[in-house]
């Protein structure tokens, strides 16, 4: 007999929530790629009430069990119940993970996904407490467009989007840490790729997921300030520039509304307008994540900004005195590590994880 349980009923041991969101759980809104649900299920058969809605852009969701990706699921508009696996053996534990795919989408207001309830025949076991937690910070790299779909696909839709073959994820797993995702397509420290200044992840970063757009979002929470105090990671990584690099061969970004336009440069005053805003930003991160290590990696898709990034953490740790921040070059993305959307691929991501697990294994044994 199938047994149903709204997420609010389950006690907080049964069941790990990943990714930023509020305190609710009636329903559990999930805003970030990566976010979702954790369980350990001792039982033949798993449901999931799902709730999506949106007007362009739909979501998807991933499923693992016992570490491996079983599924990805295009949902429904509307509130459904989804089955997650039946006929498995009802007497062994099963660890289960329901995730987002996709990052949250501006472009579509009324792009949600919430889950309800699980319908279950048997019983939640306790998740194990996870002894670290990472927070990465990042742009479309982070939010894993490109690690779906055949190279040449060039189509900017949520199906070409994963987290579950993204380097959080990977990393995450490798350190044996929880983690979260910040993270948007085309955003970047001080303008956007077009130049847009207004598009950039420090504007955003104290909301709980403050690129959304709409009443209904706001309803959500979605622009409220984000409980910091509640969850504190032991790192965080900015994967951020990618964009601000490209920024440089736009032409400038003019405000409809003002007419004013911008555009980042490669003079000395634009090189030092982009290494404020880095600097300022690391100080924003320390400010939230007081007993965080802040690195900032970053290459995957070029080196364009890599020596201004390196200059603005130098600069932070001498205008603050806080050593616990660094910088990091990860392996650039070749043509044999490509993936769809001219984007970092399947085997670029496992890369960049390897070198920044190893990396944060230093740093967390260095301070443990």
């Amino acid at each position: 007999m199938l047994n149903e349980y709204k997420i609010s009923e389950i006690p907080a041991g049964n069941c790990r929530v990943w990714g930023r969101t509020t305190s609710s759980r009636s329903p559990l809104t999930l805003f970030w790629t990566g976010s979702g649900l954790e369980l350990n299920v001792q039982g033949g058969e798993l449901w999931v009430e799902v709730e999506t809605s949106y007007s362009i852009l739909e979501q998807w969701a991933a499923l693992l069990i016992n570490g491996a990706l079983i599924s990805r699921h295009m949902l429904e508009k509307g509130r459904h119940w989804i089955c997650l696996f039946r006929g498995m053996d009802p007497d062994r534990p099963k660890n289960v993970r329901f995730l987002k795919e996709v990052q949250a989408m501006p472009n579509d207001p009324e792009a949600r996904m919430q889950i309800h309830a699980l319908k279950v025949d048997g019983q939640l076991l306790p998740v194990s407490r996870l002894p670290y937690k990472l927070e990465f910070i990042g742009d479309s790299i982070t939010s894993g467009e490109g690690l779906i779909g055949a190279r040449g696909e060039e189509d900017w839709i949520p199906m070409f989007f994963s987290s579950a073959y993204g380097y959080p994820m990977l990393t995450a797993e490798a350190c044996g840490a929880e983690y979260r995702t910040v993270s948007q397509s085309g955003w970047g420290v001080l303008s956007s790729w077009d130049n847009n200044p207004y598009n950039v992840l420090p504007r955003v970063y104290t909301q709980i997921c403050g690129p959304l757009e709409g009443e209904a979002n706001g309803a959500l929470g979605a622009y409220e300030e984000n409980d910091f105090a509640a969850w504190q990671p032991d790192v965080v990584v900015v994967n951020l520039g990618t964009n601000d690099g490209g920024a440089l061969n736009q032409p400038p970004w003019q405000d409809p509304a003002t007419g004013e336009s911008f555009r980042q440069a490669r003079d000395a005053k634009g090189r030092e307008s982009f290494q404020n805003a880095a600097v300022n930003f690391l100080k924003l991160l320390r400010a939230k994540n007081p007993g965080a290590y802040l690195l900032w990696a970053y290459g995957m898709l070029g080196r364009e900004m890599a020596a201004s990034i390196r200059e603005a953490v130098a600069r932070y740790q001498v205008e603050t005195g806080d050593r616990r921040a660094a910088f990091l070059l990860l392996p650039d993305t070749t043509e044999e590590t490509f993936g769809s959307r001219q984007h970092s691929g399947k085997a670029a991501h496992a890369q960049a994880a390897a070198v920044l697990s190893d990396s944060i294994q230093s740093i967390l044994h260095l301070e443990g």
